[in-house]
């Protein structure tokens, strides 16, 4: 009985670097290689989160030390963040980071006022659509788009 008292009283400290480091190490840099943004967005925040919880681990350490649980609550936290079945970190960017910080909402200059009213309103996704579109295509094709976008929306009110 003692080696399992023993295996689960550092349960963290044997698996922690390989559910906190090696395996997010690991899932990020398959992430670079895919041309896909939602796995960055997901390794991205992680590792953002991960030092947000370092930093407050270095800050507040000796108060810490005094709650036995905090190691296996870091445990659970991080295990949550990085398990491909909870995805917790890509979850925390969609439902808070993107809510209440805004990165990206400048539009460029080069716009038509319109247009720049109306890319402001959409979400950072759509504008990144968009602007490819305009990119690729003209302002003039967007016109179009959003005057037969307009015409549809008065035949069917």
């Amino acid at each position: 009985m003692g080696l399992l008292a023993t295996i689960a009283r550092h349960f963290d400290a044997l698996i922690g670097p390989g559910v906190m480091l090696l395996y997010p190490l690991y899932a990020s840099m398959r992430a670079i290689e895919t041309p896909s943004s939602l796995d960055d967005q997901q390794w991205l925040t992680y590792w953002v989160l991960y030092s947000f919880i370092t930093l407050f681990e270095l800050s507040f350490w000796k108060v810490l030390q005094w709650l036995p649980f905090w190691a296996y609550l870091k445990l659970l936290f991080c295990m949550w963040l990085v398990l491909p079945i909870f995805n917790g970190a890509a979850y925390i960017y969609e439902k808070i980071v993107r809510n209440y910080i805004k990165i990206g909402a400048s539009v460029n200059p080069n716009y038509p006022e319109g247009h720049r009213k109306v890319l402001q309103m959409m979400s950072l996704d759509t504008r990144k659509s968009v602007e490819r579109y305009i990119e690729r295509y003209g302002v003039d094709a967007f016109e179009r788009v959003v005057v037969a976008a307009e015409r549809e929306a008065k035949r069917q009110s």
